[in-house]
């Protein structure tokens, strides 16, 4: 095992020993090998970091890290020095092509499947920051010179509403770019500051941390902070490369770093290139949905297993200030563990938008455990699309963000237990399969199913493919939740509690029963009956209200004021008032057992290893009493409660 050492004082051609350095990261990056460790030393390195070669095992890995106690800062951007002022304001950088190498962000275009607006202008990869303040692309010099206030309404066809595009107070910090002969020239309004003296950079390169390479396994990236990456769109037909990833790989540990301003994804688990590259965009050919479902197959036929890919650990990382996502992933991300990180301020710029937009955004997250994650102030928390089969979301906090979970086009299992909803919209269910337990849901639920479109489902804790069929909306199991009313969301097919959910029937058998009785015929009598609901013990209060069906429940016209305050310090905490009626409720502990089947995948609600679950634990890891109290909290008292809900321990 071999020791590298990287300083800003060092030189390549030097041992790279603690005595005499590295200057580059990348120097140790093309040496180092499975056992070997690369500690960076305090400083700013402005590089791309393009590992060369992965570690053995789990136990034989590629360490990279930042050297205790010490900030060392990775930037995809240069420092740029050489404005020249034109008039008022405004500033204008003249860059020879060959300075940004075979990438120019200030030529590539963001844009790929499922990348919706604007359709007016281009949006490029690159950027301009101020003092780490990242500006506004404009589409014309006139729009530098004199900014206006340009708010373009989005139409979300999921949401059935418009969305701004633009935040109204930044868009005066504008910047614009064209081409003259070889030369990429930006223009930037500064409002007064002189950006030759002041701290101005600019996007030069994709990533900070990723190899070109796809399959090096097991290197461990820690303590580091990222930044200003021009990172592409993202969609989940396309390659994915984000400021920090894994590039089709197995058993990388991404910890404890801070990743901050990737133009589009943060942190990557995600698709590579061969299984397909934005096709749809490209030949207009096949639609986007059936490009990804030949992607699922194209990846099958590379090897994509649980023996050589996944199974990834992200934890501990502060993400924020990401254009589309905080951390992104198409079946790279399977049997990975993603917990205790700090996620906000994702897509809120709202520069642009897509179909693709989220704090989490895994497609075929196949097991993937989420938990004790806290994700606030995105366009959407987490959003698990296609394939989250065996994917459990627990233990965290969601609040301030436009949605709080989406999950689309899967058939279960999935899980949500013991998390904390405190959005105005928590739920936006296009999928069915889900078991939702001892959640605090003081949002609307949005329910729809998708029989547009036949997804893969799974053998059990595996990539192999058992079939495909649609969304048919429904088959979900909703336990022992703190379901809270509202104000009106002007939210289709929306609402508070799980009055949704009434007509459908209480039991498979009763479903099955009404389908024979239709008579002789195949798909066309399934989608005539509702799938099952599996709802019992849920608190409904300040006028939520519940399933027809449901057995025992409790309602109460009182409102518990909750309200979430996030202090300096970093802690937030939850408020909220209950009534005393609520701690007497017939309650009892679940485990996988009491949990039926979903419908289509027959595959249990259990544990990776296939072990059963036993939902004995609340969100803060106490245990439960045998008749536990609805919601993720068991401590809580009848009147006013104010607990510390982050951070979490380990």
């Amino acid at each position: 095992m071999k020791e590298y050492h990287v300083a800003c004082t060092g030189n390549d051609k030097a041992a790279g020993t603690l005595e005499n350095p590295f200057r580059t990261i990348s120097k140790a990056a093309a040496l180092a090998l499975a056992g070997d460790r690369v500690i960076v030393h305090e400083g700013e390195y402005r590089e791309w970091v393009k590992p060369a070669h992965g570690g053995n095992s789990s136990t034989s890995r590629i360490t990279y890290e930042a050297a205790p106690g010490e900030k060392v800062i990775i930037k995809g951007s240069e420092r740029i020095q050489s404005w020249r002022h034109i008039e008022g304001t405004v500033w204008k950088a003249m860059l020879p092509n060959s300075f940004f190498g075979d990438y120019n962000p200030y030529t590539e275009v963001l844009g790929g499947d499922w990348f919706a607006a604007p359709t007016d202008k281009k949006i490029h990869p690159g950027e301009v920051y101020l003092n780490g303040k990242a500006f506004y692309e404009a589409a014309s010099l006139e729009e530098v010179k004199h900014p206006a206030l340009r708010m373009e309404g989005v139409f979300l066809p999921w949401l059935g509403r418009g969305e701004p595009l633009l935040h109204p107070v930044d868009s005066i910090y504008q910047w614009y770019t064209c081409q003259e002969k070889d030369y990429t020239v930006i223009y930037a309004n500064f409002h007064g500051a002189d950006p030759n003296a002041a701290l101005v950079e600019i996007n030069v390169r994709k990533c900070c941390f990723y190899p070109e390479k796809t399959g090096l396994n097991y290197i461990t990236v820690r303590n580091f902070e990222m930044a200003q990456a021009a990172c592409p769109w993202t969609p989940p037909t396309a390659d994915q490369p984000g400021l920090l990833g894994v590039n089709w790989s197995k058993g990388w540990i991404i910890e404890n770093n801070i990743i901050h301003d990737a133009k589009c994804s943060g942190i990557s688990l995600g698709k590579e290139a061969s299984t397909g590259h934005n096709l749809s965009t490209l030949t207009h050919r096949k639609p986007g949905y059936q490009y990804q479902m030949e992607a699922v197959f194209r990846a099958r036929q590379i090897g994509w297993s649980k023996e050589t890919i996944g199974s990834h650990v992200v934890r501990g990382n502060t993400i924020y200030d990401c254009g589309q996502n905080g951390i992104v992933g198409h079946m790279g991300c399977v049997f990975s563990e993603i917990h205790h990180n700090h996620i906000y301020n994702i897509a809120m710029k709202r520069e642009f938008c897509g179909f693709e937009i989220a704090g989490i955004k895994l497609h075929a997250a196949i097991d993937v455990q989420l938990h004790h994650n806290c994700i606030h102030h995105c366009r959407l928390g987490i959003w698990l699309d296609w394939q989250a089969q065996g994917a459990r979301v627990s233990q965290s906090l969601f609040y301030a963000n436009n949605r709080d979970l989406m999950v689309e086009a899967t058939h279960g299992p999935y899980l949500a237990d013991n998390n904390i909803f405190a959005s105005a919209f928590n739920f936006d269910n296009v999928a069915q399969g889900g078991a939702y337990l001892h959640n605090l849901c003081c949002g609307i639920m949005r329910r729809v199913g998708a029989l547009d479109r036949s997804t893969p489902y799974h053998f059990a804790h595996t990539t192999a493919i058992a079939g495909s069929a649609a969304v048919y909306s429904g088959d979900d199991r909703l336990y022992q939740n703190i379901f809270l009313g509202g104000a009106p969301q002007n939210v289709k097919n929306s609402c508070y509690g799980t009055e949704g959910y009434c007509g459908c029937p209480a039991s498979l058998e009763e479903y099955t029963e009404k389908v024979a009785a239709l008579g002789n015929g195949d798909l066309d009598l399934f989608m005539q009956v509702k799938q099952p609901a599996y709802i019992n013990g849920n608190a409904y209060l300040n006028g939520a209200q519940g399933y027809d069906r449901e057995i025992s429940a409790f309602c109460s016209s009182a409102d518990p004021q909750v309200k979430i305050t996030a202090e300096e310090n970093g802690t937030v905490w939850l408020e909220l008032t209950l009534p005393e009626e609520l701690f007497h409720m017939e309650t009892s502990l679940y485990a996988t057992p009491d949990l039926e089947m979903p419908r289509i995948t027959e595959v249990p609600y259990e544990n990776p290893d296939g072990s059963p679950i036993v939902w004995n634990r609340d969100y803060l890891g106490q245990k439960r009493a045998l008749k536990p109290v609805p919601g993720p909290l068991e401590g809580l008292k009848a009147g006013y409660n104010r607990i510390c809900i982050w951070p979490l321990s380990q």
